[in-house]
């Protein structure tokens, strides 16, 4: 088979090629600018584009399929053509549905923990030798790419409700029609999307209502809008509610207590082992038992960017997280500040997307970092004029955050957080970007 993927330097479309490359397939793509890790995994498959930019000569009649990537525009010169000649245009999320129309499907969707719980799954399938495909938006240890298209009977999707393509205006977990689907909670998010939450809420309870008649939905009994939203719509499916696992913690370990029997984790925080849980009762639905389960879980140490530990020395820790939403920066802030509450706890967050930079958004954080001793808020001025975006003052941020100190200048940020990073302390740093090229070994005095 022959496929063209437009923007191919997406986190997902790069690997997409990498996985069709490796299935035997003829590649190829185009971007406008590809950066690293795409630009370099691509260069060593010999998939980077000679040259970057959009070219319609790149289309033409012998191409099986033309993946589209939602990097592109509407008006892409490779688009038009492709469509001009009539060929055959997929979103990747609808290209890897069609690859796994016969297999069982099992998605993970929800505003929050998505990685993080596919990731679990993926490490106690991998622990006992399961075969399985996976799509999933993070690059997990252990796994080559992100994602992975063989023959395999069944497939761990991770079910985003963001949209399929700039010309599919469907949330992408459409696609999937699953078997299994674990919803780890919705809370607003994607509102250059989804303007309003009633609209965001319908995409998931649309996910619900298409569900295949006795599926399996396995949703977080905490969130009181998706439990109106099953008790509406999942009437036609198999339902295995959870709310978290019991633990407790020692010296900033966490152990697990199920089944009469105890299991320690590497990992921390209520809503990973909420993420656990469910998890948990989806490899069930597989085969997998809950003991089976909790004994591989005890060696998963997480995700990238996901509470992940970078520092730990001289009685000091640093955690990054990609926490972005006010749900998942609290749920982060919270995570820290219980497990060490014996340590002053210094939380830092990015604005960076869409959402988070909206002014009329801004207020669903407040008091999402309360849980910290010292809580920042950074901002990058150029991100707002990139994203066409009006500027929104310091106080406006701190007024809608509450506690918190708003910077715009990272020198400055730095220069804070040296004074403030000292034995006893844990530095939590929240970020979809990168604190204007900051890196966190530039905070370790020396």
């Amino acid at each position: 088979m022959r496929v063209h993927l437009i923007s191919i330097g997406g986190a997902v479309m790069h690997n997409m090629a990498l996985a069709l490359q490796a299935n035997g397939h003829v590649v190829s793509g185009s971007d406008d600018d590809v950066f690293d890790p795409s630009k370099s995994r691509l260069e060593e498959a010999g998939l980077l584009p000679e040259k970057m930019g959009w070219d319609a000569n790149r289309i033409t009649s012998d191409l099986d399929v033309v993946i589209l990537g939602m990097h592109a525009r509407p008006d892409n010169p490779e688009l038009l053509r492709a469509q001009e000649l009539g060929l055959s245009i997929q979103s990747f999320p609808e290209f890897v549905a069609n690859h796994w129309k016969n297999v069982t499907r099992l998605v993970v969707a929800g505003s929050h923990g998505k990685t993080t719980t596919t990731a679990m799954i993926m490490h106690v399938l991998m622990h006992y030798n399961r075969k399985f495909d996976y799509l999933v938006g993070s690059k997990l240890d252990g796994f080559e790419r992100m994602v992975q298209l063989s023959d395999a009977p069944l497939a761990i999707i991770e079910g985003d409700e963001y949209l399929s393509s700039p010309i599919d205006r469907r949330s992408k977990f459409h696609w999937y029609n699953p078997h299994i689907a674990i919803i780890t909670g919705i809370a607003w998010d994607h509102v250059n999307v989804f303007p309003t939450y009633p609209e965001y809420l319908k995409t998931f309870s649309d996910f619900i209502s298409d569900m295949t008649q006795e599926a399996h939905l396995i949703p977080f009994s905490g969130d009181q809008d998706l439990n109106d939203m099953v008790h509406r719509h999942a009437g036609h499916l198999t339902v295995h509610s959870y709310n978290g696992l019991e633990v407790s913690i020692n010296e900033g370990v966490s152990t697990i207590h199920h089944g009469g029997k105890s299991y320690s984790m590497e990992i921390f925080g209520d809503h990973n082992f909420q993420n656990m849980e469910a998890a948990i009762l989806a490899l069930e639905q597989v085969g997998i038992s809950a003991d089976e389960s909790l004994k591989a879980l005890s060696s998963f140490s997480g995700t990238a960017r996901r509470l992940e530990k970078v520092y730990d020395e001289n009685d000091i820790k640093f955690f990054r997280d990609f926490a972005h939403s006010p749900s998942k920066v609290k749920a982060t802030v919270d995570a820290v500040s219980k497990t060490f509450a014996d340590k002053k706890v210094i939380a830092v967050f990015e604005l960076h997307t869409f959402s988070s930079l909206s002014e009329h958004f801004l207020p669903h954080y407040k008091n999402s970092m309360n849980a910290a001793d010292i809580a920042y808020v950074y901002y990058n001025a150029h991100v707002f004029e990139w994203r066409k975006m009006e500027e929104i003052s310091p106080d406006t941020i701190q007024e809608s955050f509450g506690d918190v100190v708003v910077e715009n200048n990272n020198d400055n940020l730095w220069e804070q957080l040296k004074q403030q990073v000292e034995p006893g302390s844990v530095l939590l740093l929240m970020s979809s970007g990168n604190f204007g090229n900051k890196k966190w070994e530039e905070l370790v005095n020396e």
